[in-house]
């Protein structure tokens, strides 16, 4: 017998930059599913996280000390989920400009959220990423950008600010000796790449494969380190 899908929405806001839907899954057979979608786009979900995830392990595996960690994003809170379970790390501040998703993250309109904020060592920031970190006044050991789905396939067009030279210079400047840079992206981007080669000597591209929907895609993390 086939297996059925429903979509059901739970929250909606509408912001300066659109609206911004989390919508509930279930299937046959399949625990329910949130996925987060931001003017009509598709950002992530709770059933492929790996990339999300690596996106704070693997920055974490090539630094001794990770004590504090910069996260641009929050999304549904897996990226800040696996800062958490290092123990090294005794600072973790997310930046993140739509407000409605701080707010579902704390209220449990995403049921982990609350826990997963509730952790002493995390700060999240409602504020748009570039001025954040043109504002900050301390370095970290980690900077974890996942502000959009990438140079390639943008949902705001103001975003492509945070794939060029001046805004990863910024990023490099406030990255501890031995600091490392991960940007999240859904698709290759070679120009990123070679930004970042450009402003650190030397950078790396990693392909993830990833399950989207029964369909199989790569996202693509780039890291480099001061």
């Amino acid at each position: 017998m086939d297996s059925t899908t429903d979509s059901v929405e739970i929250a909606r806001a509408e912001t300066e930059r659109g609206d911004v839907v989390l919508r509930r899954r279930t299937s046959d057979g399949a625990a329910d599913v949130l996925e987060l979608r931001v003017n009509g786009v598709f950002v992530m979900d709770t059933l492929e996280t790996t990339s999300e995830i690596e996106l704070a392990a693997q920055a974490l595996e090539l630094v001794e000390e990770p004590t504090s960690v910069l996260i641009g994003g929050l999304g549904l809170g897996f990226t800040l989920q696996r800062v958490l379970a290092d123990a090294r790390v005794e600072r973790a501040v997310v930046v993140e400009i739509e407000e409605p998703l701080i707010q579902w993250m704390r209220d449990g309109t995403v049921p982990h959220g609350p826990g997963l904020l509730a952790d002493t060592r995390a700060t999240v920031v409602n504020a748009d990423i570039a001025m954040a970190i043109a504002e900050a006044r301390s370095t970290y050991d980690l900077v974890l950008l996942d502000v959009d789905n990438g140079p390639g396939y943008l949902v705001h067009a103001a975003n492509e600010a945070v794939y060029e030279h001046e805004f990863l210079g910024r990023c490099r400047d406030l990255l501890s000796p031995g600091g490392v840079l991960v940007v999240w992206s859904a698709n290759a981007a070679p120009e990123l790449l070679a930004a970042m080669q450009e402003i650190f000597g030397t950078a790396q591209e990693q392909a993830h494969d990833v399950l989207l929907q029964d369909r199989p895609e790569q996202y693509f993390l780039y890291l480099a380190r001061r």
